[in-house]
């Protein structure tokens, strides 16, 4: 017996929805013009930072930088856009030196490309998750910022990342949002295995 296909063809209901409004609405948005070969804009990177001795517990960096279409300071993952003929693997690896000083010593995850504003923009990116073996203690090696940039790194503990994140609200920081989510979805699964959820 063949199954019922019960999931609607969502290209034949966007069709219609353009023929409908082609002309009635007007769609303010922004285009990417520096996409590379590869197509993917960017890359995020979750870098996570443990002591071969534990002598600090599980930690990751995040930045604050200026952003001018919000003219504010916002607290985000390192970032950067993926240069012609490099891999969103390499390109993780190279920012995260550039922003933090900080040397991956092994990729953990590369995402599959996101977007995260599809409402507005055609910018994508990949997340990729590396980790940073340091021998004893937690140090602050000096970032390699371009000209232009100017970035100060947070380290904080991976357990602590969301309140941290509501402490920079408080402070008149913007929080990313897909960092936001990330702590987030962090904490709510931390909830859920002790059972508070």
């Amino acid at each position: 017996m063949q199954k019922e296909n019960r999931f609607l063809d969502t290209s034949l209901l966007w069709r219609s929805f353009l023929m409908l409004y082609k002309f009635k609405r007007f769609w303010e948005c922004a285009e990417r013009k520096t996409r590379k070969s590869t197509g993917v804009d960017a890359v995020a990177i979750f870098a996570v930072l443990r002591s071969k001795t534990d002598s600090f517990p599980l930690s990751t960096v995040v930045i604050e930088q200026y952003r001018p279409p919000i003219d504010k300071f916002i607290i985000e993952l390192p970032a950067g856009l993926i240069d012609e003929g490099e891999t969103a693997e390499e390109a993780a690896v190279r920012e995260l030196e550039e922003e933090t000083g900080y040397k991956a010593d092994k990729i953990l995850e590369s995402s599959p490309v996101v977007v995260s504003d599809p409402g507005m923009t055609n910018a994508n990116m990949q997340l990729v998750t590396v980790e940073v073996e340091l021998d004893d203690h937690l140090k602050m090696p000096e970032p390699k910022l371009d000209a232009g940039e100017f970035i100060v790194k947070r380290i904080v503990e991976i357990s602590k990342l969301n309140e941290e994140l509501k402490e920079y609200d408080r402070k008149g920081f913007v929080v990313d949002a897909r960092l936001s989510h990330f702590a987030i979805g962090y904490e709510t699964a931390r909830r859920i295995q002790q059972g508070l959820l």
